[in-house]
């Protein structure tokens, strides 16, 4: 009897990003053990990636920007990366003061209409 594979690619093994919540406020002395976690989920998962979901940390400040960047360190350390899930406003400007830039999840962005776009044109409307 002779196996013929099915159609489609022969073998795909998606691979989904493993997410760690990053609580806050956050203090120095965690920062080892988030880092020893971020490198045990590069290892366990072999995604490459390790999503921060960074919405709990609070008010941004330089703890935090130092955590980020230790992680950081660690996962290319590990032959990975993190990428951010919810960051706040205030955090993405202070990372770009510091010179720091991290890839953040795709977020939905809810956008007002260009000027003198509309929707639906009734007959008999001039012409703008």
């Amino acid at each position: 009897m002779i196996s013929r594979p099915g159609p489609g690619l022969p073998h795909v093994d998606a691979v989904t990003p493993a997410v760690l919540v990053l609580p806050g406020p956050v203090s120095r002395g965690e920062t080892p053990r988030f880092c020893d976690e971020v490198r045990a989920l590069l290892e366990s998962t072999r995604a490459g990636v390790v999503v921060c979901d960074v919405g709990g940390l609070g008010p941004p400040g330089l703890a935090v920007v130092d955590l980020l960047a230790r992680l950081e360190l660690t996962a290319r350390r590990a032959g990975g990366r993190i990428r951010l899930r919810d960051p706040d406003p205030a955090l993405h400007a202070l990372l770009d003061l510091v010179g720091l830039r991290f890839e953040t999840e795709r977020q939905v962005e809810q956008r007002e209409p260009p000027l003198g776009v509309e929707e639906a044109v009734e007959p008999g409307d001039a012409a703008v």
